[in-house]
């Protein structure tokens, strides 16, 4: 640790010697000559050669500027952007950028190398693997990036701090977008509070768990409610866990099974179906991603055709089915369920940890003592949210001359309809007419009285100030990287030297190693989108591909975040939703994490497989998905072995 706080004042000490107010970039020398906080007049002047003359372009404020030059000397006017921030670059080569700083009608010129811009990501990054804490380690991460922006001064340090809240974290909250992913999630939350509170979840359990009457049943039904319970995954390790653990005991089933079960039903099913509390957070990140692209395809598009590549969440719910009904196992998690099944020891008693007990903070999600469950309490708000999206989807997105294009087929019509609706608008109508569902049926079956409903209702939205605290910081630090060009710096160092139909395997195996380190898939899509997004964008423009040849590069990489976000989630021991499972299902937790990471990796090699080849043969996905479906069969007969079944007396 103090090695580590050595290296970080070495670096804020080099930091300092950065200011300037003429700077030279690569063979040109840029001098601010007026002192309007409104325009910027510079003069660039050209050292090698000294007298060049003729139209030159350079890249200012992100835009191509014509410059004349004569005898040398060039000369720039224009308004600052509302950050006063002036990006330059002659002829898109790497190097630096300048920064302007306002002080009341007072402007300088600061020189940032872009190599630095990869620092705040990285400080978040590192901070979150030594100290296991994401909140502290974003916050310090958009704090490094505010400090160099600033001008690498000792003030700046201080009035960096300020920034943080003032500048990055109020607009991440100022934004309309942002605002309606808050929103969307909190709503969810207090749903699942009111649906649980009334019995609805345990009904609509106790409803499938009817059908297991054997150890193999007994899996298949948690998988289905794993894959049931789909638009939370909090809520689907809570209820699944706890509600299914009497049931997977009475039939001699591990809890490491269990857990496994769980937690590789939760995240993935979250991941990739449409309505859930990840939806928004994935759209915000797409759409802060694609909003200087260009790219006239809502987010919401994006996401949907970039299912097409999703093969680590749906390779993973079908290989769990393949350990279900073929009966086998293989490594840790065979050891577990023998031990299970020979000796009714359903978790490790060798050690004397003694059980595990589910946290305290958990039992706000049972039902009401003394109710009735009946399933229909929370399958009808979830209908209304599935089904009130969709309309919402249609109703804002219809185009009475996209249905009437005879040129269209169906799909196309379809995709052009939910690509032009407003997806936000219908999140958070379906979400809202859910609950006021949810309080009706509540209220008239008299589980619970008007104030204790809003009680819950409350409680529902306390369960997602943590997420929502993640967002905010990740879109901040997602502000903080799009000032310092940090995409331009990775475009830079990657055009030229990888190709960009690599850049979905690289995104796939980053991405794991950042949701691994971090324990968090939603940090990871915040750090990675507004990366590699533009990057894949930028590199793959470069390389002369067309539009039409970039989107399916495009498509892959958007999924790679998120599948390889979950894939790291699922090999990490500090992932909440790791530790949630291992709680809810009441397993050791370094036992559910040993006997997980063999099958997660196992699903990951053969995801990263799949996901190359869909690039390098043009040949339709679903043949991927048949092919990597297979090799996980084989997999499982030939690496599993067979575990017995177990009819209780």
């Amino acid at each position: 640790m103090q090695l580590l706080r050595i290296k970080i004042y070495c670096i804020l000490l080099f930091c300092v010697f950065f200011n300037a107010k003429g700077q030279t970039i690569d063979n040109f020398n840029i001098q601010l000559l007026d002192q309007s906080a409104k325009n910027a007049t510079l003069e660039i002047t050209s050292t090698q050669p000294p007298n060049i003359n003729g139209e030159h372009v350079f890249m200012i404020n992100k835009k191509e500027q014509k410059l004349q030059f004569k005898n040398g000397k060039a000369t720039f006017k224009g308004k600052l952007n509302e950050k006063p921030h002036l990006y330059v670059q002659y002829q898109k080569r790497p190097g630096i950028f300048n920064r302007v700083h306002t002080i009341g009608d007072k402007i300088s010129l600061s020189k940032i190398p872009l190599w630095m811009s990869i620092i705040p990501p990285l400080v978040a990054i590192i901070l979150a693997l030594i100290f296991k804490e994401v909140l502290v380690s974003l916050f310090v991460g958009i704090w490094a990036g505010a400090f160099i922006l600033n001008g690498f001064t000792l003030r700046g340090i201080f009035s960096s701090l300020f920034t943080v809240l003032d500048t990055y974290i109020v607009n991440a909250l100022a934004d309309k977008s942002h605002l309606s992913v808050v929103l969307f999630s909190l709503l969810i939350g207090g749903l699942v509070a009111i649906i649980s509170r009334n019995g609805g979840m345990k009904g609509v359990v106790d409803k499938l768990s009817r059908f297991a009457n054997s150890a193999k049943n007994t899996q298949f039904v948690t998988w289905i409610l794993g894959v049931a319970i789909f638009f939370d995954d909090y809520a689907n390790t809570l209820i699944v866990g706890n509600t299914m653990r009497p049931v997977t005991d009475n039939f001699r089933i591990s809890r490491e099974k269990l857990a496994y079960i769980v937690d590789s039903t939760a995240a993935p099913i979250a991941a990739i179906a449409f309505v859930t509390t990840w939806i928004g957070a994935e759209l915000g990140y797409i759409t802060e991603a694609t909003a200087a692209l260009g790219i006239k395809e809502s987010a919401y598009s994006l996401f949907l055709n970039s299912l097409a590549y999703s093969f680590y969440p749906v390779l993973t719910l079908l290989f769990i089915l393949f350990l279900i009904f073929m009966g086998k196992d293989y490594g840790a998690m065979h050891k577990a369920e023998m031990r299970a099944r020979t000796t009714g020891d359903v978790y490790d008693r060798s050690t004397d940890r003694g059980e595990n007990e589910v946290d305290n903070s958990l039992e706000e999600l049972d039902p009401v003592p003394g109710i009735q469950h009946n399933w229909y309490n929370a399958l009808i708000p979830i209908l209304v949210v599935v089904l009130g999206t969709i309309i919402g989807l249609f109703y804002t997105g219809h185009n009475p001359e996209v249905w009437n294009n005879a040129e269209l087929g169906f799909l196309g019509k379809l995709s052009a309809v939910i690509g032009g609706s407003d997806s936000y608008a219908a999140l958070l109508w379906s979400s809202i007419s859910a609950i006021i569902t949810a309080i009706l049926l509540t209220l008239g079956g008299r589980i619970m009285s008007l104030k204790s409903v809003m009680e819950t209702f409350s409680d529902g939205l306390k369960t997602m100030l943590p997420a929502i605290m993640i967002l905010v910081l990740a879109w901040a630090l997602g502000s903080i990287t799009k000032d310092l060009h940090t995409a331009d710096f990775l475009t830079d160092i990657l055009d030229g030297f990888l190709s960009p139909y690599w850049i979905p395997t690289v995104t796939f195996i980053l991405a794991g190693l950042i949701a691994f380190s971090t324990g968090s898939s939603w940090s990871t899509m915040a750090i990675l989108y507004p990366l590699i997004l533009p990057a894949t964008w930028t590199i793959s423009q470069s390389t002369g591909l067309s539009v039409e040849e970039i989107m399916p590069i495009f498509y892959n990489v958007t999924s790679c975040v998120l599948a390889g976000a979950v894939f790291g989630d699922h090999c990490s021991p500090i992932s909440d939703t790791t530790i949630l499972s291992s709680l809810a299902s009441s397993c050791n937790h370094l036992d559910h994490v040993k006997t997980q990471l063999p099958y997660a990796l196992t699903v990951g090699f053969v995801s990263i497989l799949m996901g190359t080849m869909s690039m390098m043969v043009p040949i339709p996905n679903i043949v991927w998905f048949i092919v990597g479906t297979a090799l996980l069969y084989l997999a499982v007969k030939v690496l599993g072995k067979n575990v017995p079944e177990y009819v209780p007396d």
